[in-house]
C-alpha cells in the first residue's frame, strides 16, 4: 500500500476506475452509453502503465518525517496565510446567512459579495495540514483542525469537507513510521465521517432520491439510503460524461467559462445541456473538454491533469517544501475527484497553486532564526 501511495498516477487513475465500474454496478446503461465509460477506462489504463514505466515516484516517509516545519520560516508563513483564511472564514459566517442553520437553500447564494469572500474562505481544508505540520502548541493545532472541519460543514460545502478530510489522511499516512504499521483504523474513522457527513448534507442540499429519474439497476434500488447518496454521486460523473458522448452534444462555452476568470457561469443547471436528469447535474473534470473539444480534449484533459500532478510530484524534492507539499495534497485531491467535477483546470485552482508559489518564495527570503541558534531536529512522527 505504501508503494500505491507514491505512484502519482494512482489518484486519477484508480478513483476512475473505481467510479466506473460503480456506474456499471448502478445503472442499467442506455444504448451508446458503454462508450463513454470505455473511453474512461482505457486512457486511465495508459496512463498508470506510462507511470510505472516512467519511474518517478513521491518521496519516501523518511523524507516527510525528517522535515520538522514548526519553528521553520515556512511555518510562519503559513499559519499567518492560515490566520487570512480563518479570518474569511468567519466573514463569510457573519456577513451572510449559515446555511446549515439558516436555510440549506442558501449555500448556493453568492450575491453581495459573499462569492469573493468565498475564494479565500473555500482554502479552509488547508487549515488542518497546517495544524498538524506547523505548530507544537496542542491548543492551536486542534483549533486549526476543528475550525478546517466545522466551517465546511455549516456553510454545507462536502467539497471542502472531502478535501480537509483527504489532506489530513495524507498527512497521517505520509508522517507514520515505517516500521509501524499504517494507521487505518484512523484513517477509517475520516473515510466514514466524511461518507456519514456527506450523506446527510446530501439529503440537506437536494432532498430526497425519489426525484431522480435515471436508469438505476435493481442492486442499486436495494441499497440503503444513505448508501444509494453516495453511489450516485461517486457513478453520475462517469454516466454524465457518457451520456455526453453517446449524444454527440457539443457546446464550448463550459470550457471558456471555466478557464477564463468571469467569462460566464460554469453551472449545467438551467442551461439547455440533454441531461437525463437534470437534478443530476454532476460532471466530470474532462466532461468540459468532451463538449468543446471531442473525445480527444477529454483524453488530452486526462493526459494534461496526470502531466500537472507528475510536476506537483517533482516539486517535493529534494527536501519536501511545506508549500510544495500543499501543492501537491491539493494536485492530489482534484486528481481523486476528477471523476466528479472540474476542480484542477479552474482559475481558481490555478490562483491557489500560485499562490503557494509566491508564499514559498516570501518564506524563503525571511531569516532562518533556526539555523543560527541550533540545527533543526527531526519531526516527531504524527502518531
Amino acid at each position: 500500500m505504501r508503494s500505491l501511495l507514491r505512484l502519482p498516477s494512482a489518484y486519477l487513475g484508480l478513483p476512475m476506475l473505481l467510479t466506473c465500474g460503480l456506474t456499471l454496478l448502478a445503472y442499467d446503461l442506455p444504448p451508446g452509453y458503454l462508450d463513454g465509460i470505455v473511453l474512461l477506462v482505457a486512457v486511465s489504463l495508459a496512463i498508470m502503465l506510462f507511470d510505472l514505466l516512467a519511474g518517478l515516484r513521491l518521496p519516501e516517509a523518511s523524507r516527510f518525517r525528517a522535515r520538522d516545519y514548526a519553528g521553520s520560516r515556512e511555518a510562519l508563513v503559513a499559519l499567518a496565510f492560515a490566520a487570512g483564511i480563518v479570518l474569511f472564514c468567519l466573514l463569510d459566517l457573519t456577513l451572510f446567512p449559515i446555511p446549515l442553520i439558516d436555510a440549506p437553500a442558501s449555500y448556493a447564494q453568492m450575491e453581495g459579495g459573499r462569492a469573493h469572500v468565498r475564494h479565500i474562505s473555500d482554502m479552509c481544508w488547508v487549515l488542518p495540514p497546517i495544524g498538524l505540520l506547523c505548530t507544537r502548541n496542542r491548543w492551536l493545532r486542534g483549533a486549526l483542525m476543528v475550525f478546517g472541519f466545522a466551517f465546511p460543514v455549516l456553510v454545507i460545502d462536502r467539497n471542502r469537507v472531502f478535501a480537509a478530510l483527504f489532506a489530513t489522511a495524507l498527512v497521517l499516512l505520509f508522517r507514520r513510521e515505517e516500521s509501524r504499521p499504517l494507521p487505518w483504523k484512523t484513517v477509517g474513522l475520516l473515510a466514514i465521517a466524511g461518507g456519514t457527513v456527506f450523506s446527510v448534507l446530501g439529503i440537506l442540499r437536494s432532498g430526497t432520491l425519489d426525484t431522480v429519474t435515471l436508469p438505476f439497476s435493481d442492486t442499486y434500488r436495494a441499497m440503503p439510503v444513505g448508501i444509494r447518496w453516495l453511489l450516485l454521486y461517486a457513478s453520475a460523473g462517469p454516466y454524465n460524461f457518457a451520456a455526453m458522448l453517446a449524444k454527440h452534444y457539443a457546446n464550448a462555452s463550459f470550457l471558456i467559462n471555466q478557464l477564463v476568470p468571469m467569462a460566464g457561469s460554469i453551472a449545467t443547471a438551467g442551461t439547455d445541456i440533454p441531461l437525463d436528469a437534470s437534478n443530476i447535474n454532476v460532471g466530470s473534470e474532462f466532461l468540459p473538454f468532451l463538449l468543446a473539444l471531442g473525445p480527444f480534449g477529454a483524453a488530452f484533459s486526462m493526459a494534461a491533469l496526470y502531466a500537472l500532478q507528475r510536476w506537483s510530484v517533482r516539486r517535493l524534492y529534494p527536501r519536501v517544501s511545506l508549500f510544495s507539499l500543499l501543492i501537491f495534497l491539493r494536485m492530489a485531491y482534484v486528481c481523486v475527484m476528477s471523476p466528479f467535477a472540474p476542480q484542477a483546470f479552474t482559475w481558481t485552482n490555478a490562483g491557489f497553486i500560485a499562490l503557494c508559489l509566491v508564499l514559498q518564495a516570501f518564506a524563503a527570503l525571511l531569516p532562518d532564526h533556526r539555523t543560527e541558534a541550533a540545527p533543526a531536529t527531526a519531526a516527531r512522527p504524527i502518531p
